[in-house]
């Protein structure tokens, strides 16, 4: 595998580490709203806000390998997120630029870019989990209309979403049952959308249970044919899976437990160590896997099953160096706040009780697991 850059690659990583140089302050003033939406306004003019999508519809135009650069150099230096619009950017924008109307990627396609509001995903559901080819929450065709009645779980920031895109079953006539889910782009403010907010072990509540009661949605925000809608989430799925700026961030934490081991004088015992040396190995690991699906994005290869490995290796990362840190300060471990023996403020506590709002996002490890199994593997299904 070669895994050197050109020259025009190279130049482009130059011009990101001297930007980072330029407008980057130091740690204590990230946070400031002022700096990020300066910062924010700042890379949206040089288009690396969506910088691979098409230029035609807002974006950068850039390849694959540049992205690739752009985002392992942010990552790297901890700078603000490329754009505000989390779901909008990872989620919903390829989608819509792959399956959109015209008239759809006009109206939707500049707001994300721009982060004028959030977008959540009503995928998951009480009696269904991440199986979302099993989905009942229900839109029947009533004229113009689509009339949704059902209810979604685990839905991401829906509390302050403005929009959402949705999964919904209009047909239950075929022996498959990932035909007939069809995709609704859906406007938050609907009549008969209630949002009920989930509080999580740390007392946030990223999460929320949202019920539909007689929701009308317009034929023209479908997105994608009717029926196809599961065509059009294994593209916004894929898409999600398939980075590998996550590893420099998986490795930023490391280097904190590190930080953290030497603090509580516990660096050099032999348990520790192998300990680190396990989870340094399963984030190179993500690396290479990720380098692997870079290649075949390279080579205009689809990507497929395979990003659930990944997606599973960070799962199960989010939970061991949130319990590891725990485990390192001892006693002090179960103490949040309020005492000069909790470590970093308590972060890593936070850490500890946050892990489902990584974990649960995208499939839950064992939807990661039958993925792998099934289709990769070839094992019987479960």
């Amino acid at each position: 595998m070669d895994f050197s850059f050109t020259p025009e690659e190279e130049k482009f990583r130059d011009e990101v580490r001297a930007f980072l140089d330029e407008n980057l302050p130091d740690d204590a003033n990230r946070n400031d709203l002022g700096f990020v939406a300066g910062w924010q306004k700042k890379i949206r003019e040089k288009r690396w806000v969506g910088f691979s999508w098409p230029r035609e519809v807002g974006g950068g135009g850039g390849s694959i390998m540049e992205q690739a650069i752009l985002k392992e150099e942010m990552a790297k230096r901890k700078a603000p997120a490329l754009g505000s619009c989390f779901m909008g950017l990872t989620w919903v924008g390829p989608s819509i630029i792959a399956y959109g109307t015209e008239e759809q990627k006009q109206k939707f396609i500049p707001d994300i870019l721009d982060g004028k509001y959030q977008w959540c995903t009503g995928y998951s559901e009480p009696d269904y989990g991440s199986d979302l080819g099993s989905l009942q929450c229900k839109a029947l065709r009533e004229g113009d209309d689509y009339v949704v009645s059902g209810q979604k779980i685990w839905t991401s920031i829906a509390m302050w979403s403005k929009w959402m895109i949705l999964l919904v079953r209009t047909s239950s006539d075929s022996a498959d049952k990932h035909k007939g889910i069809t995709c609704l782009l859906v406007p938050m403010e609907t009549p008969g959308i209630v949002v009920r907010p989930i509080k999580n072990m740390s007392g946030g509540s990223m999460f929320a249970e949202v019920f539909f009661d007689g929701v009308h949605v317009p034929i023209e925000n479908r997105l994608g044919d009717e029926g196809e809608g599961w065509r059009v989430t294994i593209t916004a799925l894929a898409h999600e899976r398939s980075g590998i700026a996550e590893v420099e961030s998986l490795m930023r934490w490391l280097e904190g437990l590190k930080d953290l081991a030497r603090e509580v004088g516990r660096s050099d015992e032999t348990a520790v160590r192998r300990r680190i040396a396990s989870i340094e190995t399963r984030i190179q690991a993500m690396r290479m896997s990720g380098l692997r699906f870079l290649t075949k994005q390279l080579r205009g290869e689809p990507l497929g099953s395979e990003t659930s490995v990944n997606k599973l290796i960070r799962a199960q990362l989010e939970v061991e160096l949130g319990d590891f840190a725990v485990d390192l300060q001892g006693a002090a471990g179960s103490l949040v706040a309020g005492a000069e023996a909790v470590a970093d403020g308590g972060r890593w506590q936070r850490m500890a009780l946050s892990w489902p709002e990584v974990v649960i996002g995208g499939g839950t490890p064992n939807i990661q697991k039958n993925i792998i199994a099934e289709r990769i593997l070839g094992l019987p299904k479960d």
